[in-house]
């Protein structure tokens, strides 16, 4: 017989062990989109221990729709191989352009990189950083029903050695900073320009202030770079390059 009461204690027991197993990481991400996910995924790869926090119910950041609706993705030659390493199948359009299925992307990336060990605990919004000695050191969290219906409920806290802002266009995380004073003006994104927004989107990957990373559509944010639309590969590429910087940063 099915106990209704044994199924809620299955449900809080089981969260709350493992919200209590995150409370120190190696690396706090915000944001479950392209860039983020890959990050996470080479980082519990290296032995890192990771969560990413998400403040919606979805993962997949702005993958889903694809272009206009359009489930369709495309990813350029440079970032082929992480569409491999995640077994996400693709067609060849044209010499350099690779198109897969928005769906099987968002799906399979999230799947595998929850698989490598990834926790990703999603309705939670990052409202605020951990500054300690003019160094990011972790995280402020609620849930995202509190943060939309504007109630005065205080917050909990995540430390973590890096924390990463996947958190996409508005580069939230990076801006907590520039209204202390701590780091110059965050620009926004710049018009669309795929080539350059690619290439700028990786080149700008970096640590913008002791402890804290900006990837994908937040390091082109934070740079002023243009934005590229439906092409997939700089977030890839981005999150990985984070990943494997942090990496060697955490071995020293």
């Amino acid at each position: 017989m099915l106990k209704d009461v044994v199924i809620s204690r299955a449900i809080i027991e089981t969260y709350f062990r493992e919200l209590l197993e995150h409370l120190n990481l190696d690396v706090a991400i915000v944001g479950a989109g392209p860039s983020g996910m890959v990050a996470a995924y080479y980082l519990v790869k290296g032995g890192a221990k990771v969560a990413i926090f998400e403040k919606k119910l979805s993962t997949g950041g702005g993958i889903w729709g694809g272009a206009m609706g359009f489930n369709k993705i495309v990813v350029e030659e440079e970032a082929k191989e992480i569409l491999d390493e995640f077994e996400v199948r693709y067609d060849e359009f044209e010499r350099g352009y690779y198109v897969a299925d928005a769906i099987e992307a968002a799906t399979t990336i999230a799947s595998k990189t929850v698989k490598a060990g990834v926790k990703i605990f999603n309705m939670i919004e990052v409202e605020d950083l951990v500054i300690k000695k003019n160094r990011v050191a972790g995280i402020v969290i609620n849930w995202t029903p509190v943060k939309m219906t504007s109630l005065h409920v205080d917050p909990l806290t995540v430390e973590a050695k890096f924390v990463i802002d996947s958190a996409g266009h508005g580069a939230q995380i990076t801006q907590l900073l520039e209204k202390r004073g701590l780091i110059e003006r965050v620009p926004g994104e710049g018009a669309m320009w795929a080539e350059m927004g690619e290439k700028l989107t990786v080149e700008h990957t970096k640590e913008v202030y002791p402890g804290l990373y900006v990837t994908g559509m937040a390091a082109n944010a934070v740079a002023g770079a243009p934005r590229m639309g439906p092409i997939f590969g700089g977030m890839f590429l981005s999150g990985r390059k984070a990943a494997l910087e942090i990496l060697e940063k955490l071995k020293k």
